[in-house]
């Protein structure tokens, strides 16, 4: 039996022994399920953690809420939860632009990181690290939201071209054209930085 048929079968049972009360499924599904939740969450959030932490979290208790109703074959469990996510990210992100809200990022200086411990990476390298994070979420927050959610459930959270297609509710052609362009806009937003902050290749 092909991995992602298995992989749809237990996320669908764990749902299913959850919702006939088991605790243990509960647990399972959501060590399974939170953490990508939460990093797509989060890169929709173009990094700000209290509010994907809230949408992980809101999106979670709406799959404990669906699962007595869940019908197996219908949707993969994870598809449905990453459209859930890409929801409630984009009605977050247009009441922040209704209200005019503006945020803006900490600059790490190189004197503000601890000292490393023996064995641990330097504090230029988590200062780079650091500063390469933040510049990809700046990218990614600069991106149209169809091409930013399509760039991150591919090439950070893995997810397929038929998935996205699922999770994004469009053909895969439009998937591919979505992909394309947001790689496109993230080289132009990156731009001398690229080499800099070792996104060469990438």
């Amino acid at each position: 039996m092909p991995r992602d048929t298995v992989e749809d079968e237990d996320e669908a049972v764990l749902l299913a022994r959850y919702a006939q009360g088991d605790a243990v499924a509960a647990r399972l599904l959501t060590a399974r399920l939170l953490p990508p939740v939460l990093s797509f969450a989060s890169r929709m959030m173009a990094g700000d953690r209290a509010e994907a932490e809230d949408i992980a979290q809101e999106a979670m208790l709406r799959l404990w809420r669906a699962a007595p109703g869940w019908r197996e074959g219908e949707a993969k469990v994870s598809t449905w939860l990453y459209r859930v996510v890409a929801n409630l990210a984009t009605d977050r992100i247009r009441s922040r632009q209704r209200r005019h809200r503006h945020t803006g990022g900490a600059t790490l200086e190189l004197s503000d990181a601890p000292e490393a411990a023996d064995g641990a990476p330097g504090a230029e390298a988590r200062l780079i690290a650091s500063e390469r994070m933040a510049a990809l979420d700046r990218a990614l927050a600069a991106l149209p939201e169809r091409q930013r959610e399509a760039v991150v459930l591919r090439h950070i959270e893995g997810l397929s071209n038929p998935e996205i297609a699922a999770v994004m509710g469009v053909g895969i052609e439009a998937v591919e054209s979505l992909t394309a362009r947001g790689r496109r806009g993230l080289a132009q937003a990156l731009g001398p930085y690229r080499a800099l902050l070792g996104f060469e290749g990438d």
